[in-house]
């Protein structure tokens, strides 16, 4: 039986996203950002810490594998021109952190690792995406599924 695990949730843009970390990739529930934080790619996250261990709970003791699908989609007035982008990676079960979710490429894990091992780091999301999320009033959808 083929059981189907998701959790999604949205955020916005800012006009200091650069995406330019080629290791990491973040989504924030902070309002604001500097420069430096060249990793972050959404900001003012509406995710929440018991949502996301509750699916992680349901991959861990449902998939044999811990593979996830992250999707970044653009959330627009007109959807003939959605934007969409799509990240593959490695679930940490041992994720917990209320204001921050970071994908990493590499193994490194800590509390705030919400996946390992990706295939994309921030410096690698579709170019239009990154433009469309330099304006803070845009808005992402954010969706996890196991694999």
């Amino acid at each position: 039986m083929f059981i189907k695990m998701e959790y999604s949730f949205s955020c916005y843009g800012h006009k200091n996203i650069i995406a330019k970390h080629k290791t990491t990739l973040e989504f924030t529930k902070e309002k604001n950002l500097s420069l430096k934080g060249d990793c972050i790619v959404a900001v003012n996250s509406d995710f929440s810490l018991q949502g996301l261990k509750h699916f992680i709970d349901g991959l861990v003791n449902n998939l044999k594998n811990k593979k996830i699908k992250i999707t970044l989609e653009a959330i627009t007035k007109n959807k003939e021109a959605c934007i969409k982008d799509t990240i593959n990676a490695e679930i940490n079960p041992n994720f917990n952190d209320s204001k921050e979710i970071v994908i990493r490429k590499t193994g490194f894990v800590s509390q705030r690792t919400l996946a390992v091992n990706s295939d994309k780091s921030a410096f690698e999301l579709k170019k239009e995406l990154i433009e469309f999320l330099k304006n803070k009033s845009n808005k992402v959808a954010v969706t996890i599924e196991g694999k």
